[in-house]
Formats: C-alpha cells, structure tokens, sequence
C-alpha cells in the first residue's frame, strides 16, 4: 500500500459498518442511522448535510439493510451529484445511483421508450432557443436576443409547473410573473413552439421528466419495474424542487414510504425558476410519521459570519422564515464582518482589490477569495480593478463583460461611428462624447428609463448602461475624447482581462454561489435598488431577496466584507443609502422592523420523532388578550384599534403635527399615482400625531404601520415628528 494512500485525496474506506458513523455530530449520526420510513433532514448552512446523507446510505449499505443497486439519490446539478458519487466510493458504497433529476428520468426513458411507445426516443434539443425563435417567427412576432431568452424562461417556468399554453395567462398572473410580452401573446408562442416540437420530431429537456412522468402514469408494469429497481430514495436539496419533479418523486416511490429528503427553506432562491419550498414545509403533513432532524451545528462558518446570518433571518417574514434555523458556530472565533461604505462604484471595486491584492500577499490563495454581487452586469467594474492591481481572477456563471454578445455589438457599432461618424446623421444632434455614445446605443436598443422586469432584457440594458456610464466617466476625466479614443479604451480594456484564471478570485452572482464557499468573502453593492433589487416589488419577492443575501453571507467561513456605493460614478450626487437589510446589524444602525418571532416550530436544532398515523406537530397560537382602549379601559373593535383609544374618548392628538403629516401624505400619493390612504390612512396618521414616535421601533408599534411602509416612509414620518424640514426629493424612492 503506497503512502499516497493514507493522504487525504484517497482516503481509506471504514473497515466496519459502525466505523462510518465516527466523527458524525448527534444529529448527523441519527440522519445515518434513521433508516426506515420517511425522514426530513432540515440543514442550515455548512452544518455538512452532504456528510449526513452520504454516510446515511453508505451505513445502510454497508450494514446490509440496503442494496447499493435499489438506492437512488437525486440532486439538482452534476457537479453535486459526482461530490456525492465520490464521497459514497470512499465510504465502501459503490454502486449507488446519485444522478440529477434529470439525468435518472433520462435514463428510465431511453430504457423504456421502446417498450413504451415504439421506436427510438426522439432527439433531444440542446438549445430551445432557436425554436422559440423559429415558433416566433411562424406566428410573425418579432423578438430580440433578450425577449427570446425570457420567452423560452416562461416555457421552461410552465412546463416545470405543469401548466398548458392555454392556462399560462391565468397562472402567470396569478403567480405574479414579470411577463416579457403580453402573456395572451406568449401563450401562443408557448403553443406554436409545442407544435413545432411535434413537427420536428424532438423534445426538450423539460419533456425529459414530462414523458417521463406520462410513462409512468399511464403504464403500471413500468412503473412497477422502476419501483422494483429502486426502493429507496434520498433528495437533496428538497427546497428546490419544482412541482413536476415533486410529481417524478411521487411516482417512482408509489405506496412506500422509504425517503430521506434535505433541505433548508432559507437558501430557497430559484422560485422564478418553479422552485418552491412547500414541499419541504409540508413533509410532515404529507407524511405525519416522519423523523425530522435538524442540523444548526455550523462548521463551516466562524461565530461572527454566523451571528450575521442568523440576524438577517431574524428579521425575515412569511413562510419561510417561520421554519428558520438558528445556527450554532463550532468553529473558534474570527475576525467580526467588515462593513465599508465608499464615495463611488469605482472607489468600491479598487477598495475591494486593493484590500484582495493585501490579502494574497499576506498568504492566502486566490482560489480562496470570492467576489460576490447581485447581478452579472456588476462584474465588469470588479474585472476591471483586478486587472489594475495584477490579481488574476475567474467568472463563475456570467460570461466575461466584453464576450457579451450586446457588448461586442455595442462596440462594434461605436467603432463604425467613430470611423464614419461624420456621415451618420444619428450623430447630427450629439455634440458631445457622452450623447455620442448614448445615441448609438439607442440604436441597439439602450433606452434612458431601464426595461420594466427582470432576466435577460434587464440583464443586456444593464450592459448597454454600463457602457454608457462609461463613456459619461472617460469624457468626465478627458474632456477633449473623441469616439475614437473611447473604443481604444474599450480595447484595452478587454485585452487587459485576459489574466490567467487556474488560481483566480472568483467573481460571481449570488445565485451562482450556490453550494459554494471560500475563506474570504466580499459582498460588494449592498445597497437599496440593488439588495433588494429595484424590481422585487412584493413581500414575497423582497423575502428572496434577504435569502439570497443570507446565501451569500454563509459562504464565507473565516472573513467576511460587506460594501455599498453612495453613488453610481465620481462626483455623482450620494443619494444612496445601504440595505435595509443591513438595518439593526451594522455599527450604528438601527433596526426598522420587530424582529420578533421569526423563528417557529423548526426554528431550533434537535430530533422529532414521528409514529404511524400521528399527525404532526402543530404550534399554538398564545391566547391573545382584547385589546383595550388606553383612556378608558374598554375592550376595543377592530376599527378602534389603530387608534388604541375609543372613538369618542378624548384625544391627545398633535393638530398641526397631522396636519403637517396630511400634506406630506398628499404629496406622496401624488407621486405614487395612489390614493391617499394607499400611503397611510386618516387613523393611522391619528394614531402617529397622538403617539408622536421618536424612533423606527416606537413608530412600528402604531397599527397600520407594517415592515414595508415603515421601510419606504419611516424616515420621513420620524423627522415630521421631529418637526424637521425635509428637504426636496429626500422623501423619494
């Protein structure tokens, strides 16, 4: 046996099936060992579910009360699925299936094809997106590269969800979706793409697990032959699965009941996609004798990263954050968040290289160094001051800035200008660099006002922005540029990106971080409009939001940085504030919302044990005492409990402070568009003239004031009552 052996990269196998559970924590020890019936596993960040679940099936493997061959696990990427292959290789347990959704179904429906339908199974599209434009193009609807990329995002969404082209305008609106066109439009798209699919002979990836599904709805002896093939099931990252693959899991398990699922409500960031976490919610409603465990022991994370984390669920709401878990640091204590706020965009990302340039220096590996953001179209400012200080670095999830198609179209069009300009009348009425730049641009789709929505539209508007933004700061610091000048920028800007990227920092979007982690973390542009993004308008919305900051936070095991820009550009007007968020974690902030209460019936680490035929554990609601009016003592209706006074008791209101707050009011439903009482109705602003708060905490005590308008309006409210001026435009959004 050679000593490369004994190394870490090949570790040896336990010897017994007990010596699988060394080194398993209590919890995970019982993950591994709560073999039979239905079990959920909750597992917050970095508590090692992934150690859980593989030495669960390696044990049961190796203690003979599984066979290697009927165990399948399923997850959502190959990259964890072949994590989870390795790890089950090194335990003794080869010959267990860990596949993707897809990758199981695809297998099943290349094998049962024949039997089930005749014939070979048809050629499965790589890219969708070409038949989309082809479907668009049959019922004469022209699209550009961004609408093509949201339209085929809708398909995907509707068959995920299993809805039909004639149901999609109903369901999209009811599941509050950002269309891209008119949803009566895209469901003709949606159908005309269906028929071609059929006229062509091919299916999608999407149809992998449909036909999948029709095959074993419809046929019981395949059915019954996979089920005998496979008879015990693990899912990973249960949060994330959507409603036609919960529909997949029911039918390969029929009757029985042998699942083991993981997973976290708090990461669950992929909703646009069809991910929900209800079904990791309702598992012990669907399966009252389930085992529950839950994983809080943190190992990946140093005390003061998960401090943070655990503050930012606190303050969460809905569903969700009613099932959080509160994590345990088992590591020795760090350094405590670093928090920094900056001028400007570009102070931001060369602090972050500087600061990232030290840190290598100092000894810690590239690899070890992330840069994290909300949206792709950030990362070109970060690439840039990398390449400014030599610190190489790599894209995870985005293309490279200038490798966008809209960006090298973009420059193209602006080297054709700069060659020709002079007989291109688009430029007769830009007499300056900036206005040259924006009006080639235009032609290209560049609007000043940004593309209501998100996905791709947004995402290559943000990258025609950005160009333009550019263009605004280079004549800024060289007033005699010409358009010739800013593409020679452009080109040496491009060139300069082409660093090595084997021991790179990584850049890369918070959703793209999934799964991952680092040493050292840099969340960069925590700030209002972008975190929460400007186009997460409902409650549930801006709760994914805080998930995914949540997600970005617990990458970080051992240094952790958050940063904000009070302005877009040098010398920019700083009317930006950071996250709300952040509010009440930060030095010297305060929170603006109760931060009571969030946790619920999960919210703590431990093992509920179901029984056959229980029902599962339900948390009462604590007998809520009347509320009584506080002049006289009598119990209160509901429309007097705004103003926690009866009606015709006397009232210690400040007349001018509510008429003060009545033309303030008026002003913002004007700007709004709204009603007055869509701002805060005649009672509540009663309520706020008779309690005169001081501070967020005391105003969102007054009824009437919830999390959302106290966020939007507290400021103002708090400095009326303060009997300050404000000053114009400081009450805007």
């Amino acid at each position: 046996m050679t000593a490369a052996t004994h190394s870490t990269l090949f570790p040896q196998a336990p010897d017994t099936a007990d010596a699988v559970l060394e080194g398993l924590d209590p919890e995970q020890r019982e993950v591994a060992t709560a073999l039979h019936g239905p079990v959920c596993v909750l597992a917050g960040a970095g508590t090692g579910k992934t150690r859980a679940i593989t030495h669960r099936i390696a044990y049961g493997v190796r203690a003979g009360i599984l066979q290697p061959s009927s165990v399948l696990a399923v997850t959502f990427t190959n990259r964890a699925a072949g994590e989870m292959r390795g790890r089950l290789r090194q335990l003794g347990a080869s010959g267990v299936q860990a596949r993707t959704f897809h990758s199981a179904a695809l297998r099943q429906l290349q094998y049962f094809w024949p039997k089930a339908v005749g014939g070979s199974l048809p050629r499965i599209v790589d890219r969708k997106i070409q038949l989309v434009a082809d479907a668009a193009a049959g019922c004469r609807v022209r699209l550009d590269r961004g609408e093509l990329r949201d339209v085929t995002a809708e398909i995907e969404w509707s068959k995920v969800t299993q809805t039909v082209p004639s149901d999609y305008a109903a369901a999209a609106a009811k599941a509050g979706r950002e269309a891209p066109r008119d949803r009566a439009e895209i469901a003709q798209l949606y159908a005309a793409y269906e028929d071609l699919k059929r006229d062509r002979s091919v299916i999608d990836f999407e149809d992998v697990l449909l036909l999948t599904v029709a095959i074993l709805q419809d046929q019981h002896d395949i059915a019954e032959a996979v089920r005998a093939q496979y008879q015990h099931f693990v899912v990973d990252e249960y949060q994330d699965v959507s409603p036609l693959q919960q529909r997949l899991l029911d039918l390969w398990l029929g009757e029985r009941d042998s699942l083991c699922v993981v997973g976290d409500a708090s990461q669950t960031i992929y909703s646009f996609t069809g991910a929900t976490p209800d079904h990791l919610l309702d598992f012990r409603t669907r399966h009252p004798g389930a085992t529950v465990v839950k994983l809080v022991r943190d190992y990946r994370s140093t005390p003061q990263v998960v401090h943070l984390a655990n503050g930012l669920l606190a303050q969460a709401r809905g569903r969700a954050a009613d099932h959080r878990l509160e994590l345990i640091s088992q590591r020795t204590a760090g350094p405590e968040p670093g928090y920094t706020e900056y001028t400007d965009e570009p102070a931001e990302a060369e602090g972050a290289a500087r600061r990232i340039r030290d840190l290598i220096a100092s000894g810690i590996p590239a690899s070890e160094i992330a840069i994290l953001f909300r949206t792709n179209s950030q990362s070109e400012i970060y690439e840039q001051a990398l390449a400014d200080v030599a610190v190489p670095y790599q894209l995870r999830g985005a293309e490279r800035f200038f490798d966008r198609p809209e960006v090298k179209r973009a420059i193209h069009a602006l080297r054709g200008a700069a060659r020709f300009g002079g007989n291109d009348s688009l430029l007769d009425d830009a007499p300056d660099l900036p206005s040259q730049v924006r009006a080639v641009l235009s032609g290209d789709g560049w609007t000043h006002q940004p593309p209501a929505g998100s996905g791709a539209v947004r995402e290559r508007w943000e990258s025609l922005a950005a160009l333009a933004h550019l263009a605004q700061d280079f004549a800024t610091a060289k007033p005699d540029a010409t358009l010739g000048d800013l593409v020679a920028e452009l080109d040496e800007r491009a060139g300069a990106q082409h660093a090595p990227t084997v021991q790179g920092v990584t850049l890369a979007s918070l959703h793209s971080a999934k799964g991952l982690e680092w040493d050292v973390v840099f969340l960069v542009g925590v700030a209002e409009g972008m975190m929460p993004i400007t186009y997460a308008k409902t409650d549930e919305q801006i709760e994914e939001e805080r998930r995914l900051l949540y997600v970005g936070v617990t990458r970080a095991r051992e240094h952790l940085s958050v940063s904000w820009a009070l302005s877009r550009s040098p010398g920019g007007r700083p009317n930006r504030r950071p996250s709300r968020f952040l509010d009440g974690l930060r030095p010297g902030s305060v929170t603006t919302a109760n931060r009571g209460g969030a946790a619920g019936p999960l919210g703590s680490g431990g093992i509920e044990r179901g029984a056959p035929g229980s029902a599962p554990d339900v948390t009462r609601r604590a007998n809520r005492t009347p509320a009584r009016c506080r002049v006289c003592g009598r119990t209160l209706d509901a429309g007097e409990m705004k103003l926690m006074r009866c009606e015709d008791c006397p009232s210690d209101m400040d007349e001018g402070l509510y008429e003060r707050l009545r033309d303030w009011r008026a002003v913002q439903a004007q700007r709004s568009g709204q009603p007055d009482f869509c701002v805060f109705t005649d009672k509540t602003l009663m309520a706020i003239a008779e309690a005169v708060p001081s501070t967020p905490v005391e105003l969102s005590r007054i009824p009437g004031v919830r999390a959302r308008k106290l966020n939007r309006y507290g400021a103002d409210v708090l400095a009326i009552c303060a009997g300050q001026e404000l000053e114009d435009g400081a009450d805007e959004d």
